[in-house]
Formats: C-alpha cells, sequence, structure tokens
C-alpha cells in the first residue's frame, strides 16, 4: 500500500479543550493542621497542567477506604503514627500486598523517626519516599510530589502501552473473522492513548468510532463503538449522520486521510476497489504532535487491515505489526524504521552462519525489531539527549530492557516470546558485566547475544543524535577491542569474516 497522504482542516483558537482534570492526593495524617498546611502549600501546584485534588484521611483505616474507592490515586502522604503506633506501615502493607494497588506513590512522613528507622522501612516496605516531617519544607515538599507523579504518569503510560498491545495481540488470533475488527478497534484505540501519553480522560478513551467498509460503491459498517456501538452491519447512509458520510466520502474521493478539530478518518486502500474507512471522534481538539503520532500508528493500522483482508497467515499478521511497532519506536528516536529492518536481517545473517535452522533464523529475523520496544516508555528527552547522558539518565534509559520484556512476556507465541526475551537480554555482555541482570556468557540466550551484535554493528555504521558513525574499520577493530568481553567470540568471528554481506545488507536497506 503507497504512503498516506494526510490533509488537515483549519482549526480555530475557541474551541472546546480537554475536561479539566486533577492529580489525586492523598493526605493521610491525625494531625488536622499537617492537612492545612500541606493544602495550604500545595493549593496552586500543577504538573502538565493539571492540578491536585486533596483527599484527606485521619486512621489507617480511612486511609484504607479512601484507596480503595479511588484507585486512580496518584500519590499518598502517609503517616507512620496515626491511630496506632504502626498504622501508616499496616496501610502500605495492604495497600500493595491485598489492594494490589502497585501505581499509587506512597511517600512516608513521620514526625518521630526513632519509631520508623529509614533504612528498615525503605528495606521492609514497598514504598517511594521517605520524610521526616521536619525536614519538609515547601520546595522539597514540591519537588517530592513533582517526582512522585511523574513516575506514576509514567508507570501508568507503560501499563496502558501494555493493555493496548496485548489486546491488539490477541485480536490477531481471529482477524480472519469480521466480527472481530470491533476488538481490534478498540486496541487500536488503546494502543494509541498508550502511544500519545494520555490519562484516562484522553481524546481516545473517551472517544467514539466506527469501521467503514467500501466495496463497488457500497458503504457497510463493520464495527461501532462508544456512541456508534450496535450500528454494525447497516449501511453508512442509515447509521450515520449526513455530515460524517459526506466526510468519509470526500476521504474516499480524495484517497488521504483526514484530520478535523476533533475528528481522525483513516483512509485504507486494500485494493481491488476496496478501501477501509477508520472514524474516530474524540472529545478535546487534536493537536499537531497528535496528529503526527496518529500518521505514524496509521501504518501499524494499515498492515492489520491488509493482513484482514487479504487472508494472510497468523503468522505474517504478527510479524508485520512487529515490525511496525519497531518502527514507531525508532521514529520516536529519531532513527529510520530501515534500523529494525537492518537489525532483523544481520541477526538472521548470524543465526544462518552459527548454524540454527530456517525455522529458528526466520523467528529471530522477526522478533529481533522489537529489541528497542521498552524505548517507548523512556522519556525522549533522554532518548534524544545529543550529549552524554549522566549517571541518573544512564539509569532509566537501562529500564527499557526490563520495559520491553513485560510489555511482551503475556504473549505465548513463539515470536513474541522470542522478542521479549531479546528485549530483555540484549544488552547483557559475555563477561557479565552488561545489563539489566549481569549475566554471563551461555547464560545469555543464543537470541539475545545475535541481537546485541547486529544491533550495536548497526548503531555504530549510522549516524545517531550522540555520534557520527564510524568507519568500517574503526568498526571492525572495536568489535575485536570487545571479543569475548561484551560480545561472545565466535559471533564477533562471524561478523568479521563476513563483513561483506553485513554492507550488502546495509546497502539493501538505507536509511
Amino acid at each position: 500500500m503507497s504512503d498516506e497522504q494526510f490533509i488537515f482542516a483549519e482549526e480555530e483558537t475557541d474551541k472546546k479543550d480537554l475536561k479539566s482534570t486533577k492529580w489525586k492526593l492523598i493526605i493521610a495524617d491525625d494531625e488536622e493542621e499537617i492537612h492545612s498546611v500541606t493544602k495550604m502549600v500545595l493549593s496552586s501546584y500543577t504538573f502538565d497542567r493539571q492540578g491536585l485534588e486533596f483527599l484527606s484521611a485521619y486512621t489507617g483505616q480511612e486511609t484504607r477506604e479512601l484507596i480503595r474507592d479511588n484507585p486512580d490515586t496518584a500519590l499518598i502522604l502517609l503517616d507512620v503514627v496515626m491511630e496506632k503506633e504502626n498504622s501508616g506501615l499496616e496501610t502500605v502493607k495492604w495497600i500493595r500486598e491485598e489492594l494490589g494497588n502497585s501505581f499509587v506513590r506512597i511517600i512516608l512522613r513521620t514526625g518521630q523517626p526513632g519509631q520508623a528507622p529509614e533504612k528498615e522501612v525503605i528495606r521492609n516496605y514497598d514504598i517511594n519516599d521517605y520524610k521526616e516531617k521536619t525536614e519538609l519544607t515547601d520546595q522539597k515538599l514540591f519537588t517530592a510530589i513533582t517526582s512522585s507523579i511523574r513516575s506514576f504518569r509514567d508507570i501508568k503510560t507503560i501499563d496502558r502501552n501494555k493493555r493496548g498491545l496485548e489486546q491488539i495481540i490477541a485480536s490477531s488470533a481471529g482477524m480472519f473473522e469480521e466480527n472481530n475488527l470491533q476488538k481490534f478497534t478498540s486496541g487500536v484505540l488503546t494502543q494509541l492513548t498508550a502511544l500519545l501519553k494520555f490519562d484516562e480522560s484522553s481524546i481516545l478513551l473517551h472517544s467514539s468510532g466506527f469501521a467503514l467498509s467500501e466495496s463497488s460503491g457500497s458503504l457497510t459498517i463493520v464495527s461501532g463503538t462508544g456512541e456508534y456501538s450496535g450500528i454494525e452491519g447497516l449501511n453508512a447512509s442509515d447509521a450515520i449522520s449526513e455530515k460524517e458520510l459526506q466526510l468519509c466520502l470526500d476521504v474516499i474521493k480524495n484517497k488521504e486521510s483526514y484530520f478535523g478539530e476533533d475528528i481522525y478518518i483513516g483512509y485504507f486502500d486494500r485494493g481491488y476497489n476496496s478501501v477501509n474507512i477508520l472514524f474516530f471522534r474524540g472529545n478535546r481538539i487534536i493537536s499537531d504532535l497528535d496528529k503526527e503520532l496518529i500518521r505514524i500508528f496509521a501504518t501499524n493500522i494499515a498492515v492489520a487491515y491488509d493482513n484482514i483482508y487479504l487472508n494472510k497467515e497468523i503468522e505474517d499478521t504478527q510479524k508485520e505489526i512487529i515490525t511496525t511497532l519497531g518502527e514507531v519506536v525508532e521514529s520516536r528516536s529519531r532513527e529510520t524504521g530501515s534500523h529494525v529492518k537492518r537489525v532483523g536481517a544481520f541477526s538472521a545473517l548470524i543465526a544462518h552462519k552459527i548454524g540454527l535452522d530456517s525455522k529458528e533464523v526466520e523467528l529471530i529475523r522477526s522478533a529481533s525489531p522489537m529489541h528497542d520496544i521498552g524505548k517507548i516508555g523512556i522519556p525522549e528527552s533522554i532518548i534524544n539527549k545529543p550529549a552524554k547522558l549522566t549517571t541518573e539518565e544512564f539509569e532509566v534509559i537501562k529500564t527499557h530492557t526490563v520495559i520491553g520484556h513485560d510489555i511482551l512476556k503475556g504473549s505465548d507465541r513463539s515470536i513474541l516470546k522470542a522478542a521479549a526475551l531479546i528485549a530483555e537480554q540484549h544488552h547483557e555482555k559475555w563477561d557479565g558485566s552488561g545489563y539489566p541482570f549481569s549475566l554471563k556468557g551461555e547464560a545469555i540466550h543464543i537470541y539475545g547475544r545475535i541481537t546485541a551484535v547486529a544491533d550495536v554493528f548497526d548503531a555504530l555504521d549510522h549516524k545517531r543524535a550522540y555520534k557520527n558513525p564510524w568507519s568500517l574499520d574503526d568498526i571492525k577493530n572495536y568489535f575485536v577491542e570487545n571479543k569475548g568481553t561484551h560480545f561472545e567470540p565466535r559471533l564477533v568471528d562471524i561478523l568479521i569474516d563476513n563483513i561483506d554481506e553485513f554492507n550488502d545488507i546495509r546497502d539493501l536497506y538505507p536509511d
């Protein structure tokens, strides 16, 4: 399918905007003055254009009831001593273990540090910060609140991304059945929400939409969500408004996707005089950034439609989704989709050269493009930083291995299982000095060892935000110098001995 083009409607500045939302903050303390002072200090606080909604609790029991009734709470400022000397600690344990809420950030506050020593509490209880009340100045409180809410936001983003990806993967099992398009559409909305890093009040989680199939001049509703639920199977002229129908007809006539102020209409040409239209309406104006991310992700939607209607094998569907999502991640780091294609081809070449069977060669070719999927949970300011990362920033970026594994590990399908393993282990080193688990030698799966060579070779060979491409001689020297430390020796030998074939692959997939 040819690249989609997008046309944009003129936007007005006095239109509706996102409904007001606030970060929920529970103040749990038996002293009324603490509640009053905290609310006064934080009364004008905002983060990501959202203020705070204060919820007050004066006992451990009240705190448990509040968090149970408000599971979307971002942060709890929790006193240790309330109705009992260890009320706060008991509440922490209940929230994490019995309620199972691992998202809410918990800052333990105490006026009697001797009763709850910091080292012991940090070691034995799943809290995110420990503060003595006497040390919490206005500035330190602001810093602690901001750090915790930012962490809560990022964790929720990663979780939504994981759920969206799982839903799309699950829908692929039944993609040959037309009535599963509704489930697929719901997965697309969830995945887009995660990619755009919106919260629960976002454009897409509260959107309505429908999928429309056009074939030989007939327009039929295939799927509907939100206000369009229940119109599946109807003729479009009987199911949607005249204005909506005309917008869809214009998109089909122009063969171009369309953005209105709060509408996206995706155009997907299936060939053979047949197209699909994906229409969804949000509850806020679509920004320029939204449009760009939707445009990127539309490639994934197009691949899925191709697989649905061309009756491809489920295995092919998985491969195309994996490649497309890999390209989406690389686009965030200002790299092209050719990087993941080259890594897949390099990995397959190495796998073939070491004697893996053809099934495993194709498996690693399909799975290795997802090696950096976890970077979708890393801030772009770190991914695209042109200078050397600080120690703190490097610790953040290292987490992309675990994030990637967690996103993919839920599937029983061979490609996704291999991709999860590769995402987790492609930064492990032969001598045990890598991350995230300092695995050594053959404790690192062969897929991880192979992808490490392929990924580093391509990274050194191409321009990145922090470096220019290296010469071929410098790259070869680097691998020789790191043979037996970073890389498995036999894989380095394969790279050096077959460097011309690696160059052929590089030329086949240029940036």
